[in-house]
């Protein structure tokens, strides 16, 4: 069965419309709920198309961004087109108004909202939807998608199948994680003593006290046994809970997949279970500021709207989609060209299959990354992840003398991890000396990007964590805020800014800031290529440059697409640097 059918009647889209219209389940989360200031009694959504009878599917039309608004004043005839026999469901309107906008921050910058219904199965099997929405001068778009309700079946079920054997071993590493016990240390009083039965939406299978339908869940279980959260936390509870209640505790297998029992109850079919690869089944537990904010944090990061260029080139797709990252980490060829951000999937392995042992954070990889020039780093820790993408491409020595210039001539635009380890830059065959900072920072990345910020910091959400931003001026302040803390544990408790003096880099005879000091050399470098001897911010570069003017660029660019001005390399950006200078004042003598 298939469960996304797209349908362009009247007219073919036009040439403007890049963004295929489609009929999507919107996500909701705890954080939204309180952003958007919906009722507190909104039920939350994973957004998948595989849904517990009863729970709510907030369907909603997306259309290209640069459709006018007056094109779409006509609305969208929807009709739910099948449902089971037995079946007395219907399409009603839905809650999420106007202000409450796409799901998905990529999304955002294509896409808008058309129009939007509920839906809530009330008896398990498929049901299929379809809307037609007017687009004006380019016709009329109908699309349509099959969802599937059923019932929890538990872990029990699951692990019939998937707990042993190298196809499906999923059980067995998903329960070496937290999330396997996470409500059983929370009940046993391991985890905090303010633990409650508040916790238990996100850390037990289908509890939802609003769904008054029998799905099989922990509420549904729980109301048949008439069972109460124990009033004291201490070990023994958990084992003290009847067998049903236990087999639907902990974060399993249908919190991120949807309800098994058409999967488990039809043969195992694939199109009976979800399979997410967007944010929102994990963010509806990880945006609830303020103490659950990993994925509040992301929605403010650049990860959540990594470019969409290279959406449908298969060369890029390792890097720029989280689904293809994870392809190729697992050594995978990835036959999915389509666009989707780099989210939790990407970086985190849920069922614990590849992610090294004893990794608290179940980081997908974290093997040593080969750069373009050969070099391996070994030192990364947890920021080895991150070396994977943010890395030159290019390997410099070979590279710079010898490639002809034009406008994509360079590094890619992320060398990062080259910068950090002292590699890969031209070097002219010269000793570039190095920073310590890949021995030094444990977690390399990681432990400067993501470092903790206190619910009452000006910067909370805003940078740190999953953010990955070092810095970012908060809302409504106008003051950058800059996350020196690790620094400050090597380079002294005075520091409160990267651009802290340290040495006269550039020789002028005064010592500033260290960004300030290599920003003076870019600059100087600058001056010296084509087409005049100007400051500039970006290199047009064509097939007229020399090649000492290329492998200068080379260098310029290396260090200008690092982003840090010389924080996480300062000794190689510096050497580098001076080293192309001192190469292009030989060649005009």
């Amino acid at each position: 069965m298939a469960l996304a059918l797209l349908m362009v009647a009247a007219a073919a889209m036009s040439a403007q419309t890049t963004f295929q219209p489609k009929l999507a389940v919107r996500p909701l989360t705890t954080g939204e709920i309180a952003r958007y200031s919906l009722p507190s009694t909104t039920q939350l959504s994973g957004g998948l198309t595989t849904v517990a009878i009863g729970e709510p599917l907030y369907l909603e039309v997306q259309v290209d961004i640069n459709i006018p608004a007056s094109t779409l004043l006509g609305g969208v005839t929807w009709e739910l087109t099948s449902k089971p026999s037995n079946s007395a469901a219907v399409l009603t309107d839905s809650p999420l108004g106007p202000k409450v906008p796409v799901f998905e921050p990529s999304d955002r910058l294509v896409a808008q909202v058309a129009g939007r219904k509920l839906l809530r199965a009330d008896v398990t099997g498929p049901y299929v939807v379809t809307a037609m929405v007017s687009l004006g001068s380019a016709g009329v778009a109908t699309v349509a998608q099959t969802f599937i309700a059923g019932k929890y079946v538990g872990i029990a079920a699951c692990k019939g199948c998937h707990n042993t054997g190298p196809a499906t071993p999923m059980v067995a590493g998903w329960a070496k994680t937290g999330h396997a016990t996470w409500f059983q240390q929370g009940i046993d009083g391991k985890l905090s003593p303010s633990y409650g039965i508040g916790c238990a939406p996100c850390h037990t299978v289908g509890y939802d006290v609003n769904n008054t339908l029998s799905d099989g869940g922990f509420t549904d279980i729980m109301k048949q046994l008439s069972w109460t959260f124990p009033t004291t936390l201490k070990p023994g509870n958990f084992s003290a809970l009847p067998a049903s209640l236990q087999n639907v505790s902990n974060i399993q297998c249908e919190n991120c997949h949807g309800p098994g029992s058409e999967h488990a109850g039809n043969g195992g079919d694939t199109m009976e279970i979800s399979v997410p690869s967007n944010s929102g089944q994990c963010n509806q537990c990880h945006d609830a500021p303020t103490h659950h904010v990993k994925g509040t944090e992301w929605y403010n990061s650049m990860h959540a709207v990594t470019t969409t260029d290279p959406a449908g080139n298969a060369t890029c797709i390792g890097c720029h989609t989280g689904t293809g990252f994870a392809d190729r980490m697992n050594g995978v060829k990835s036959t999915n060209l389509a666009y989707n951000p780099i989210n939790c999937y990407t970086c985190h392995e849920p069922h614990d299959q590849t992610a090294p042992a004893n990794t608290p954070h179940l980081i997908r990889a974290m093997a040593p990354v080969t750069l373009a020039d050969g070099t391996t780093m070994k030192n990364g820790g947890e920021g080895l992840l991150c070396m994977n993408c943010h890395h030159a491409r290019q390997d410099a020595a070979k590279y710079a003398p010898s490639t002809p210039g034009t406008t994509y001539f360079g590094p890619h635009h992320g060398p990062q991890g080259d910068m950090i380890g002292g590699d890969n830059g031209y070097t002219y065959g010269k000793q570039i000396p190095t920073s310590a900072h890949q021995f030094a920072v444990q977690d390399t990345c990681v432990t400067c990007h993501m470092q903790t910020v206190a619910t009452n910091d000006p910067g909370f959400l805003q940078v740190g964590g999953h953010t990955f931003k070092i810095a970012a001026t908060p809302t409504g302040s106008k003051t950058e805020e800059q996350l020196v803390g690790v620094c400050q544990g090597c380079h002294g408790t005075d520091i409160t800014t990267f651009d802290f003096p340290l040495m006269d880099y550039n020789n002028d005879g005064v010592i500033e800031g260290v960004q300030t000091e290599v920003q003076h050399i870019l600059d100087q470098l600058s001056t010296m290529l084509p087409p005049d001897n100007k400051v500039k911010t970006s290199l047009n570069i064509d097939s007229t440059w020399t090649q000492p003017q290329l492998e200068a660029a080379y260098n310029w660019l290396f260090v200008t697409n690092d982003g840090s001005q010389g924080i996480h390399n300062t000794a190689y950006a510096v050497g580098l640097l001076k080293a192309s200078i001192a190469d292009l004042q030989s060649k005009q003598k």
